[in-house]
């Protein structure tokens, strides 16, 4: 029998979330952010499953957006990181993909190439890591005039630092930034919307909204989790409960003697660990869920496995599923256990947890 450690991925917890992410977006639409393989979750999969939902969706490279194409999926594609190559222009010209503009270097090889793709132009307004500045706008645009490349331009996109946090000014800062850079091409579209502006009370998403850790249940926000802004849980990370014992007051579990049991406990260890993709810093207290029920870790997480307290399923058997993370505990907890977020436990499960999907 094969190990049974797994990722279950619910393709219609997938669309629900898709229409959420619709209906808060309003007027604007919402296209579906599935680079980074779907967010773990299997990007033709994912594609598939939205293609009757989403007009559009977005990626971080060539090679993604390609993997989209070979799913038989032909709504356009955004590249986010725009081309890295001169060669991915003409690529994208030929297969419907709209490059993200954001570097001098670019815009030669634009130039250059006379290519007719579509594309976009990204606006740096305070999150300092790609984009042209507000003041070079006008200069880019004379430039794409005088190239002849104007005409294929789609709009404007900019992306928010801090939208995670309502307290935060910055995201309105940036917002007034993006529309001053911008009023002069009114004729032009607009999106500056990632999940959390779509919580985010009162942000416009003008015409194309981007949702991305939205769609697959983790939370956006700081300090609320995705069944907590009604998001549905994707992916349930599954594993076995392989061996039980019941440790005497004193008794160590794992590597460094890291828990010591301050009672007398039965304990079991579960067939998951970091080389799965699993947190390694996810310590004791971190929950799990064995029958419904809420259990704990203990000790450190091992390449292969992990300990769990038993006292919250008195009738936990070997055998049983353990939930690592799914409907019982939410994956915003265990990455808050880690010191981390939903986005990179998604992603970094790792390709020997085979991934097993229903709709």
């Amino acid at each position: 029998m094969s190990r049974s450690t797994v990722a279950r991925v619910d393709l219609d917890a997938l669309r629900s979330n898709y229409r959420l992410a619709s209906e808060r977006a309003g007027p604007a639409r919402a296209m579906a952010v599935i680079k980074a393989d779907g967010y773990g979750h299997g990007i033709a999969q994912v594609a598939s499953a939205l293609a009757d939902l989403a007009p559009k969706y977005a990626v971080a490279s060539l090679q993604e957006a390609q993997a989209v194409r070979a799913s038989g999926q032909h709504q356009p594609v955004v590249l986010l990181q725009g081309p890295h190559a001169p060669a991915d222009l003409d690529v994208a010209a030929e297969q419907g993909f709209e490059p993200v503009l954001h570097s001098g270097q670019q815009l030669d090889w634009l130039d250059a190439s006379a290519s007719k793709a579509r594309f976009w132009l990204k606006v740096n307004t305070g999150m300092n890591r790609l984009g042209f500045a507000p003041t070079d706008l006008a200069s880019v645009m004379s430039r794409l005039e005088a190239m002849g490349a104007k005409r294929n331009l789609l709009g404007f996109v900019t992306h928010f630092a801090c939208a995670d946090d309502e307290s935060d000014s910055m995201t309105a800062r940036q917002t007034a930034t993006f529309l001053e850079a911008t009023s002069a091409w009114p004729e032009y579209m607009r999106s500056v919307g990632n999940s959390a502006a779509h919580f985010f009370p009162g942000q416009p998403l003008f015409d194309w909204s981007r949702p991305g850790i939205m769609l697959y249940g983790g939370s956006p926000m700081m300090g609320r989790t995705g069944p907590e802004l009604d998001l549905k849980p994707v992916m349930s990370l599954e594993a076995q409960l392989i061996a039980t014992r019941t440790l005497r007051k004193g008794e160590a579990v794992g590597y460094g003697a890291g828990f010591v049991a301050d009672r007398e406990m039965r304990m079991g260890m579960v067939s998951v660990g970091y080389g799965d993709g699993y947190p390694r810093h996810a310590g004791t207290g971190t929950p799990a869920a064995i029958r419904g029920q809420r259990i704990r870790l203990i000790g450190r997480v091992s390449m292969d496995m992990l300990a769990v307290d038993l006292s919250g399923a008195p009738d936990a058997a070997e055998g049983d599923t353990v939930e690592l993370w799914g409907a019982t505990v939410s994956v915003d907890e265990v990455a808050s256990c880690a010191g981390t977020i939903s986005y990179e436990l998604l992603t970094g499960i790792t390709a020997r947890v085979p991934r097993l999907y229903s709709r």
